[in-house]
């Protein structure tokens, strides 16, 4: 098996921004976003935005991968907002209750205006 993650990582003014290029958030890839997100979440790294626009499909796994950034950010009094995510991985991400604790923005930037209105 082909173990790969599409995805792009940038950090400007201190807000990070974390774009998964691949179509389905699950089992197969989990492992290795956790991974990145473990290596990339330092402690200059304490704001994220979690980009969701190109991901169609988003199970338990998917979900599990972005607690675990969360619990690294909140260890270290950071935040992690959810943009653009697709109808079906909102709701899933409602459905849970998980909403509470990854707001979801309808853009990167309305997430990024959030963080510098804070």
């Amino acid at each position: 098996m082909n173990e790969s993650l599409n995805f792009e990582f940038n950090i400007n003014n201190g807000i990070a921004v974390f774009k998964l290029n691949e179509s389905r958030f699950d089992s197969t890839i989990a492992g290795l976003v956790k991974a990145e997100f473990t290596i990339s979440l330092s402690e200059e790294v304490n704001k994220l935005v979690v980009d969701m626009s190109e991901v169609e499909y988003c199970d338990s796994s998917g979900l599990s991968a972005l607690l675990l950034a969360f619990r690294i950010l909140q260890a270290d009094e950071g935040e992690i907002k959810i943009a653009s995510p697709k109808k079906s991985v909102r709701t899933l991400i409602e459905i849970s209750q998980l909403d509470k604790i990854l707001p979801i923005y309808d853009s990167v930037e309305e997430a990024i205006k959030e963080f510098n209105n804070n």
